[in-house]
C-alpha cells in the first residue's frame, strides 16, 4: 500500500501504516494539512491490513503549528469556515474519532498546535532533538487544538498548568518524567523504535486492541470538540489585542514580550 494525500504520504510496512507529514522543514499546518491527516486516518480505518498508524514527519520539526510570522493568525481567527480555525479544529476532532491506535515519532520540536497534534496520538516516541511547548501565552493568545483537555489528561493538571501558563519548552528527559513521552530513543533510531512499539501493538488481536482503545478513550473526541469551542472563542477575542501583536513580534525576534494588558 502506498497512498498520497495532500502533503501527507502513507506507506505500509506489514500491519503498520506510516503516515508522514511532508511540509519540511517545520511542517507548519493549516486546515488543509490537518484535513489530509484526517482523510488518511479515515482511509486506514477501512484497511483491514492496517492495525497501527505511525505518525511521523519530514524535516527538522515534527510540527511548529501555525506560522504566525506569515499571518496565519489573520486566517485562523477570521471566522473563515473554509480555511480558518473552525475548519482546522473540525478536522482535528476527526483525528480523535478514528479507531486505529496511533504512535507518534516526534523527531524534533512539537510547538503550539504541533503539540496538540502529538497529543492526539496514543503514544509518543521521542529523542534528544524533541522539544514540546504550548507557547500560546507567549504569542498573547489562548491555547488551541484541544490542548487544554488533552495535556492535563496525559501529564496531570499541575504539569499542564505550568506548561500552559509559562509557554516554556520541555526537553526529552523532562517529557519522559511527566509522561509526555513514552519511549526515549535517539534521532538515529527513532523510527526503528517507534516501529517496534507499533509492531508490538500490531501483534495483538486487532479487534481487541481497537475495542480496548475505544473504552480507554471513551468520550475523548466529544470532550475535545466541546473544549475547542471555548478555546476558539478565546483565541478570537485575544487575537484582537495589542498584546497578541506584541507576542508575534517578540517570538519572531526571540525576545521577551512587553505586554500592556490591552
Amino acid at each position: 500500500m502506498k497512498e498520497q494525500f495532500s502533503d501527507v504520504g502513507i506507506t505500509a510496512v506489514g500491519h503498520v501504516a506510516f503516515v508522514e507529514m511532508q511540509r519540511p522543514p517545520y511542517n507548519f499546518f493549516d486546515a488543509a494539512l490537518i484535513g489530509a491527516l484526517a482523510d488518511a486516518y479515515e482511509y486506514l480505518d477501512t484497511v483491514d491490513e492496517c492495525r497501527v498508524i505511525l505518525l511521523c514527519a519530514q524535516g527538522k520539526a515534527f510540527s511548529a503549528g501555525a506560522d504566525f510570522n506569515k499571518g496565519a493568525d489573520r486566517v485562523l481567527f477570521s471566522g473563515d469556515e473554509d480555511h480558518g480555525a473552525q475548519r482546522l479544529y473540525a478536522n482535528a476532532v476527526r483525528l480523535f474519532r478514528t479507531s486505529k491506535p496511533v504512535v507518534a515519532a516526534v523527531q524534533g520540536p512539537a510547538i503550539g498546535g504541533g503539540l496538540g497534534l502529538a497529543l492526539s496520538a496514543d503514544f509518543r516516541v521521542i529523542c534528544e532533538k524533541t522539544r514540546f511547548a504550548a507557547n500560546f501565552v507567549k504569542l498573547g493568545v489562548h491555547a488551541g487544538f484541544g490542548i487544554t483537555h488533552t495535556l492535563p489528561r496525559i501529564v496531570g493538571e499541575q504539569h499542564a498548568a505550568k506548561m500552559l501558563y509559562t509557554g516554556q519548552r520541555v526537553g526529552p528527559e523532562q517529557a519522559m518524567a511527566m509522561g509526555l513521552g513514552d519511549v526515549l530513543s535517539t534521532q538515529q533510531k527513532l523510527l526503528t523504535e517507534a516501529s517496534a512499539l507499533a509492531k508490538d501493538i500490531a501483534q495483538a488481536a486487532p479487534l481487541a486492541v481497537e475495542s480496548t482503545r475505544k473504552t480507554l478513550r471513551a468520550g475523548l473526541a466529544d470532550a475535545v470538540e466541546r473544549q475547542l469551542k471555548r478555546e476558539f472563542a478565546e483565541q478570537q477575542r485575544l487575537a484582537e489585542t495589542e498584546d497578541h501583536q506584541e507576542g508575534i513580534r517578540a517570538v519572531a525576534k526571540r525576545r521577551p514580550g512587553i505586554f500592556m494588558r490591552r
